[in-house]
């Protein structure tokens, strides 16, 4: 197969530096081909709820509209107000449905309604290289996905794991800023 299995990340950040280490770090996992960034945006929502989104890349802003945006047909953000987001979401099930694909609707996981007010999000559609072998190794046994998520670290310590002080550690890493 031409593509390896593709996530949407949706990161939250209260003070967002996303030309930092996030950057940084997403430069050496495409160096060492172990992801390949598909999409990356940034989305604002300001304290009263208004979005605001840029792409994350080294594109100009000509490029970034000549390609499209990936993340934004995918959950129906346009770059064109209310208008330009049904019409991307639209777009891009027509696209999916041609090729006799289902594609997820907003209802079943309303990706911006998880930002909360006044703060960021990095928006990062992220094909994983490294899966490729294994995926198609699956494939070729007969195997396929029937489901697939991040365990939480609390719920590691139940299994032996990792130590209840090292999952409240990651936990608290992985959930700061959420709350408040």
């Amino acid at each position: 197969m031409a593509i390896g299995p593709v996530q949407l990340l949706v990161l939250g950040f209260k003070h967002p530096d996303f030309h930092g280490e996030v950057i940084a770090e997403l430069e050496r996992l495409k160096k060492s081909d172990t992801v390949r960034v598909i999409d990356a945006l940034a989305v604002y929502k300001t304290p009263d709820g208004e979005l605001e989104a840029e792409h994350l890349s080294n594109l100009t802003p000509e490029e970034a509209v000549e390609i499209g945006s990936k993340i934004g047909a995918l959950i129906g953000l346009g770059f064109e107000g209310e208008e330009g987001a049904e019409a991307g979401f639209a777009k891009g099930g027509e696209l999916a449905a041609e090729d006799g694909v289902r594609v997820f609707d907003q209802q079943e996981w309303d990706v911006l309604a998880e930002i909360p007010n006044d703060t960021a999000a990095a928006l990062l559609l992220i094909e994983h290289h490294w899966a490729v072998p294994l995926r198609d190794a699956i494939f070729r046994a007969g195997g396929f996905r029937l489901a697939d998520g991040f365990i939480s670290p609390l719920d590691l310590v139940g299994i032996g794991l990792i130590a209840a002080e090292e999952a409240k550690e990651l936990h608290d890493l992985e959930t700061a800023g959420k709350a408040g």
